[in-house]
């Protein structure tokens, strides 16, 4: 059983998610206990391959109030956890025009280490995104149809 700790919840509106990888996070010091505690926030941020490394950017973990003075930065770029054959493999897909990787969510295992779940993302649209919420507004109504009925 996963205990998530934070969504992107922007990705889904924003992004059309092709495929989706479940990637470690290398954390330092008291970031593990901020992340515990469900103190993330990776609206804006982003993975990218850098030096043959894969890189996560402007994921901003706040600093544990009850740590001392070995506090990292809390928006500094973390290094994720992967095989190099998937880092060559996702190489080759971000140099297609208009993919990125995107961190879906933050999570702790069963065995209480750190996960994200990255996925690689299209941009959506603006006609896609008002195709989304006119295709959400027609389910919700069908629901409220059905249930009526059953009344």
């Amino acid at each position: 059983m996963t205990k998530v700790v934070a969504t992107n919840r922007k990705a889904y509106r924003d992004y059309e998610i092709i495929e989706s990888i479940e990637t470690g996070i290398e954390l330092r010091g008291s970031e593990v206990k901020s992340l515990r505690e469900g103190r993330v926030n990776l609206e804006d941020s982003f993975a990218r391959v850098d030096n043959n490394e894969m890189i996560l950017f402007n994921a901003h973990i706040s600093p544990y109030a009850f740590s001392s003075y070995l506090n990292v930065e809390s928006a500094r770029q973390r290094k994720l956890l992967m095989h190099r054959a998937q880092i060559d493999r996702l190489h080759g897909q971000l140099s297609q025009k208009g993919l990125t990787l995107v961190p879906l969510k933050v999570y702790f295992t069963d065995k209480g280490l750190a996960k994200i779940e990255l996925a690689l993302c299209k941009g959506k649209k603006l006609y896609d995104k008002r195709h989304d919420i006119k295709k959400r507004e027609i389910d919700m109504k069908l629901r409220k149809e059905m249930n009526n009925r059953r009344k």
